[in-house]
């Protein structure tokens, strides 16, 4: 017996309906409950583009307070660490160690051209030369080589040298200073990607460098997330206190009212 046109119409309607409801489950399973949504979320936020990201527009004035009052460290760069030109940049260290030692040896320095041609982008090149204040640590070639694999810049503690080279780049680089020298024949690579205490504070592979006009500062990667929301925060309360002390004309209320100085 052939159904009436009422039946087969009820008999497709309740089929979409089947259709449509198992496809509403497939894609509630696909996603997954609020919970494990909010979990994805949370490890998206931590990754390592939106921590650089974050870190490019905080004041590093703030992230050097942050790391205090989270690890009780001083995680600051000297006031001798300066740039060749102002900028601002973060990116993961890249770590390089000269030892100063008196060679005619051709190969004594090609570890650290291997580490920079290893490097990937968003690197910084951090350089602890021994001893090396007035020993450039690099110059307009390394630098090249750097901003063509588009690390983010270099911290030397030592010289830089090839400064309007490196300007005319414009790979950003703070340096102890700038002198003519080089480390050809004076000294010998010992390693990449190693602890090395930088300009006083001490640097690991893929520890975050957060540089500004303020200077330079460390983050250990392991409190990269705490500092940052840290660091977001007291940023978001002194820039808001700007207004409010020119409204009052007075700092004194200003820090009561926010809490910070």
């Amino acid at each position: 017996m052939i159904p009436s046109r009422g039946v087969r119409r009820f008999r497709r309607i309740v089929h979409a309906t089947i259709l449509a409801s198992v496809a509403i489950i497939g894609i509630a399973i696909f996603i997954g409950p609020p919970q494990a949504r909010t979990r994805q979320a949370d490890v998206s936020a931590n990754d390592d583009a939106s921590l650089l990201a974050g870190f490019r527009h905080v004041e590093v004035a703030s992230v050097s307070d942050a790391l205090e009052q989270l690890t009780g460290r001083k995680m600051y760069m000297s006031h001798r660490m300066r740039p060749i030109f102002p900028t601002r940049f973060a990116g993961f260290a890249l770590t390089v160690l000269l030892k100063k030692e008196t060679n005619h040896d051709p190969k004594a320095l090609d570890g650290m051209l291997v580490a920079i041609d290893g490097g990937s982008a968003n690197s910084v090149y951090v350089m602890v030369v021994e001893d090396g204040a007035d020993i450039a640590g690099m110059g307009g070639l390394m630098g090249t080589a750097m901003s063509s694999r588009n690390f983010s810049g270099a911290v030397i503690d030592g010289g830089v040298r090839d400064v309007a080279y490196l300007q005319k780049i414009s790979f950003p680089v703070y340096a102890l200073g700038v002198v003519p020298s080089t480390s050809v024949t004076h000294y010998r690579f010992a390693g990449a990607n190693i602890p090395v205490v930088c300009d006083g504070v001490a640097v690991n592979a893929s520890d975050i460098i957060v540089a500004d006009a303020d200077g330079v500062v460390v983050v250990p990667r392991a409190s990269a997330g705490a500092a940052l929301k840290l660091a977001q925060e007291m940023d978001f309360k002194e820039h808001s206190m700007y207004a409010t002390i020119e409204k009052l004309k007075s700092i004194q209320e200003a820090v009561k009212q926010f809490g910070r100085l």
